[in-house]
């Protein structure tokens, strides 16, 4: 090995750049004796929502919970009820599918495309069904999974479009952000993400008014007025502290994924391994002027993913799997009888992510790329 360890991700150098205002804004925060859906909060939630251009940004306790009051709020609204079908992609965390389940819905798991490993927009059609009432888009590792048959597909059924837009705040298609792409829009705001607090967090983005004061009552236990209390709600709120430091690292997120996609551009023109299955298949696709992929995460294919990521680390490269199980095979899913996807498959048992942050420097991103190419990927 040589040279030091080139981390996966440096959260302490990422929150090092901020730590002046953000330990100023931690100091206000307990000055203020308001700790949770005060002024920071709502600061914040104006300024996310100016940000990706719609009206209503909710701050919610985390990722998952935003997809889950999105879908509980079209439940209380009537769109939707117990057994209702979500379509959504098979290859995903599973905390997309998660939120299905906790609100009595029905996931519907959908193939991925190979190129992009986002929902393929061609084989929606095959799942639709009397009781499909949405599809569930997933941003996948920060790249956008939109189209114009998407848009057609849900306007022919009536169906609901939902983003979630945990890995790809800032991405565009077509000029508009994701998160006002859709329906409506699940984000999380866990530290490792493009916009990350220092804690847990997560809101939701949406044009329709109605059901954003349906989602902001249920996440504050079903109440938009005090001890009146009109749904079964939950406790979901973002907290003020974490509220104070997203708006703070807001201002910087623009520049720091144009940092993501100049690695990306870096990466996918240096790394030259015929063994290796870069992201991008369209090469422009990874220029820093496309604004389509913000580059949440740097995934490679290879056939002997383990052996890689082995060979990394011996280099002094970290790099983590995401993700190595499939979501129809984990035990939590086990009792859903959900039928093994081939494309899926074969995506968890090769994918590896590469460093990818914007505190990466140009010696590492360099030094990673000349590792990579050097492997033998056919030993």
């Amino acid at each position: 090995m040589s040279g030091s360890t080139i981390k996966f991700l440096d959260l302490q150098e990422i929150n090092r750049r901020h730590a002046d205002e953000l330990k100023r804004a931690a100091a206000e925060v307990i000055d203020s004796g308001w700790y949770v859906r005060g002024e920071r909060c709502g600061r914040f939630e104006a300024a996310l929502a100016q940000y990706i251009g719609v009206r209503h940004a909710i701050g919610v306790g985390n990722g998952m919970d935003a997809l889950r009051l999105i879908l509980q709020a079209y439940m209380e609204l009537g769109f939707m009820r117990e057994g209702d079908e979500v379509i959504v992609p098979a290859n995903t965390f599973i905390a997309s599918i998660l939120a299905i389940r906790h609100c009595g819905l029905t996931p519907v798991l959908a193939e991925p495309d190979t190129g992009t490993y986002n929902l393929d927009p061609a084989l929606i059609e095959r799942h639709i069904t009397g009781r499909t009432r949405a599809i569930m888009v997933v941003h996948l590792y920060g790249r956008v999974c939109w189209s114009g048959e998407l848009e057609r597909t849900a306007a022919r059924h009536g169906l609901k479009i939902i983003e979630d837009n945990a890995q790809a705040i800032g991405a565009k298609w077509d000029d508009k952000r994701t998160g006002a792409l859709g329906d409506a829009a699940g984000f999380s705001f866990y530290p490792g993400k493009n916009l990350g607090a220092l804690g847990d967090g997560g809101a939701v983005t949406t044009n329709d008014s109605g059901l954003a004061d349906v989602i902001r009552a249920l996440g504050n236990y079903g109440s938009n007025e005090k001890y009146v209390h009109e749904y079964a709600g939950y406790n979901s709120r973002l907290d003020e502290m974490q509220a104070a430091f997203l708006e703070i690292k807001l201002r910087c997120l623009d520049a720091e994924n144009r940092r993501r996609r100049e690695i990306a551009e870096y990466y996918c023109g240096n790394i030259v391994n015929a063994g290796i299955i870069l992201p991008a298949t369209n090469p422009a696709e990874a220029v820093s002027g496309d604004e389509s992929n913000v580059w949440h995460l740097f995934v490679v294919r290879t056939r002997r993913r383990d052996a890689l990521m082995s060979y990394l680390k011996e280099q002094g490269i970290e790099t983590l799997v995401h993700y190595p199980v499939p979501p129809q095979d984990q035990g939590a899913l086990k009792d859903a009888g959900y039928c093994g996807s081939a494309v899926s498959d074969a995506i968890h048992e090769q994918v590896l992510s590469l460093p990818m942050s914007p505190v990466l420097t140009d010696s590492e991103v360099s030094r990673v790329a000349r590792v990579v190419s050097g492997y033998n990927a056919f030993s």
